[in-house]
């Protein structure tokens, strides 16, 4: 990972944590540009390419969720971690469901933002060896991996880089098992309940997304994962 070239946006109203964020990121050799609310970090995410965000959820004039959906609707594919104070459960499936790729409850340790900076960039940056092949026929879907982009007949959807590397592993696996805890630590690092909250959240998607074709069907193999039959 070449920390130098890496440019992150920073949305935090937080005048304390913003500053020492910023500081630190830029001590790690992150180019990191701050913004105190989410109008001001939409406008700069508008003009500027950046490649992740780092958004808090509670911000004045435009709040992190919504600030995410509009940088969604702009790039479908930026990573976004979520920070916030809030720990309750329905609060961190509200940010996976607009595809965020993190979320980190305050206090947090920086060291362990790095890290999972770090991890993010490696998963959506990164070469990808470990599997070649990027393009799938899915029933009377087509997938191409590389493109993030799944077609069924003159209509195609967009997915997420989230939605995209889930996709894959199951194609992957293919009428065969694919485990729980693989696939978590995979994508989303840790296998925690969140992280697996929100995976069930991508597998809803990803159903919705193949119910044309009625031959195709992700199951749930209880206690070890899903199935992608095709």
């Amino acid at each position: 990972m070449n920390a130098e070239k890496t440019k992150i946006l920073l949305a935090e109203d937080d005048e304390n944590l913003g500053s020492l964020l910023r500081e630190y990121l830029q001590a790690k050799s992150y180019e990191t540009h701050w913004c105190t609310d989410g109008e001001k970090a939409y406008k700069s995410f508008e003009k500027n390419k950046y490649d992740i965000c780092v958004l808090d959820i509670m911000m004045p004039n435009k709040d992190g969720i919504t600030l995410a959906k509009e940088i969604r609707m702009i790039n479908p594919e930026i990573p976004i971690i979520f920070l916030t104070a809030k720990s309750m459960k329905e609060d961190v499936l509200e940010g996976f469901s607009v595809g965020a790729d993190d979320y980190m409850t305050k206090p947090f340790s920086m060291e362990e933002l790095i890290y999972r900076i770090e991890a993010i960039l490696r998963r959506t940056q990164g070469s990808g060896q470990q599997n070649k092949q990027t393009n799938f026929d899915i029933g009377r879907y087509h997938f191409d991996a590389n493109k993030q982009l799944l077609t069924h007949d003159d209509s195609s959807v967009k997915l997420t880089t989230k939605e995209s590397e889930l996709l894959k592993l199951l194609c992957n696996n293919a009428n065969n098992v694919l485990e729980r805890n693989f696939a978590l630590k995979s994508i989303w690092i840790d296998d925690n309940y969140f992280n697996a909250r929100s995976m069930d959240v991508y597998i809803t998607r990803l159903r919705k997304y193949l119910k044309e074709d009625t031959a195709v069907e992700i199951l749930n193999i209880h206690g070890k994962g899903y199935k992608l039959i095709m």
